[in-house]
């Protein structure tokens, strides 16, 4: 069915009908409605070229991937978020623009992009402290939501991030509450915003039990499953080795589950793993019972509330920016147990 013939079902004229999808607000709300649900039973889908024309808009959504030196945006982290996003984009009517540029391209890639009208929002990815992107894209005036937040960043923008610091300092809580005093934490890397605040969660929580960090189980690299594999070879070797581990992923955890059956340990008799879990779709945590007690918040769920408040900002760029804090649920697993004697 296309615009005509809705219409003509409607007995309205297109302008209306038109306008009534696209939530112009001369048109009523009952006649709003009413084209709504008529639009819906009759399956009806707008041509999104012939929206973009209308709305002067181009219908779609920029994601800017950096190709990094540093850190690796792609990863199954990322997959789930753009899928989360997805589906409010599809609901919506808006295409998605993906951009794998290198590092040092990513200022001139935003103003680009700008300039030709690609699109009509970007969701920014892996902020770092101090991240200069939102500075740029401030001052540029493309609608913009972070997915996460910057630290040292005083400009007022649109977030959506998880509490890491709160979620860390209850994990490490947690374990201490068990009786563990020697405690690694194998983390993300700590010029990464989301990082820098969990290791943050984590040496507020040994303070107010009196413990001092241990720079000799502290580790910050990509997030990988040989990472946690020889950082917790590494600890395990040591002669006041810890007797668990917080990790910032649940595929670091994975390899630290590898170090400690290699090393004759049992997981939760000899060695708790807590770890971070981001609930993926395609890496799933265990069935009824989670292998690993986790720190868990859906990714999902993030990438849909990002897209929902970015094209909010859209439709309204009048708005102030908004912000939605999430709360990580502890979720006991088979990886965590009192600290052996």
């Amino acid at each position: 069915m296309n615009l005509k013939q809705l219409s003509e079902h409607l007995k309205l004229s297109q302008t209306t009908v038109s306008r009534a999808l696209n939530g112009y607000p001369e048109v009523s709300e009952a006649t709003r409605q009413r084209v709504l649900k008529a639009a819906q039973d009759l399956n009806y889908r707008p041509n999104t070229r012939a929206k973009g024309l209308a709305t002067g808009r181009s219908m779609a959504i920029g994601h800017v991937i950096p190709v990094s030196t540093q850190h690796e945006m792609v990863n199954p982290v990322f997959g789930d978020f753009i899928a989360g996003a997805g589906e409010i984009y599809s609901r919506e009517g808006y295409d998605m623009v993906l951009s794998l540029i290198a590092d040092r391209d990513e200022a001139s890639a935003y103003q680009d992009i700008r300039s030709r009208g690609m699109v009509d929002g970007i969701i920014v990815h892996g902020p770092v402290i101090n991240d200069v992107r939102i500075a740029m894209l401030s001052r540029i005036g493309l609608p913009f939501v972070v997915h996460g937040r910057s630290t040292d960043v005083n400009l007022p923008y649109s977030w959506v991030d998880v509490n890491n610091r709160g979620a860390f300092e209850r994990g490490t809580q947690f374990l201490i509450e068990l009786g563990h005093r020697r405690i690694g934490l194998l983390n993300g890397l700590e010029h990464m915003d989301y990082a820098f605040r969990r290791r943050s969660g984590y040496e507020r929580a040994l303070a107010a039990q009196g413990l001092a960090p241990d720079p000799a189980l502290m580790r910050s690299a990509e997030m990988t499953e040989i990472y946690g594999y020889r950082a917790a070879r590494e600890m395990l070797m040591l002669g006041d080795a810890p007797t668990a581990f917080l990790c910032s992923s649940i595929i670091t955890a994975i390899g630290v589950r590898r170090a400690v059956h290699e090393a004759g340990l049992t997981l939760a008799r000899d060695v708790s793993v807590i770890t971070f879990d981001d609930e993926l779709s395609y890496l799933q945590n265990g069935d009824d019972v989670p292998i690993f007690t986790a720190l868990r918040s859906s990714v999902r769920q993030a990438g849909r509330q990002a897209a929902d408040m970015l094209l909010s900002l859209i439709a309204r760029p009048k708005d102030a920016p908004g912000s939605q804090l999430l709360e990580a649920d502890l979720i006991i697993g088979r990886s965590t147990g009192p600290a052996p004697r």
